[in-house]
């Protein structure tokens, strides 16, 4: 094997494990995705908004959206809600 061509098979070989890593840290920004906020994941916004859920955010979501009488309390947790649902939407975490 000569040494251009040694050399070539090293430069793709490092072009590939460069793509893989920035495929697998793809949620961070997604295609066309915006970016996360400073120390926020896709991983770290799943995991609260399931928190969230299993607290019945969502049904608060509704009621605020329904022009419903809630709470300043339930009226912030609604909106995190949609912001990090905004946050994890618009970074492609979900593709």
């Amino acid at each position: 094997m000569s040494v251009a061509r040694l050399i070539a098979t090293r430069v793709f070989a490092v072009s590939g494990a460069a793509l893989v890593i920035a495929t697998l840290a793809g949620c961070e920004s997604g295609p066309n995705g915006k970016p996360l906020p400073y120390g926020a994941s896709c991983g770290s916004i799943r995991s609260e908004l399931r928190k969230l859920d299993n607290r019945g955010v969502p049904a608060k979501v509704e009621a605020v959206n329904a022009g419903r009488k809630v709470s300043s309390s339930d009226r912030q947790l609604a909106n995190r809600y949609n912001d990090l649902l905004n946050q994890y939407l618009g970074a492609r975490c979900h593709t």
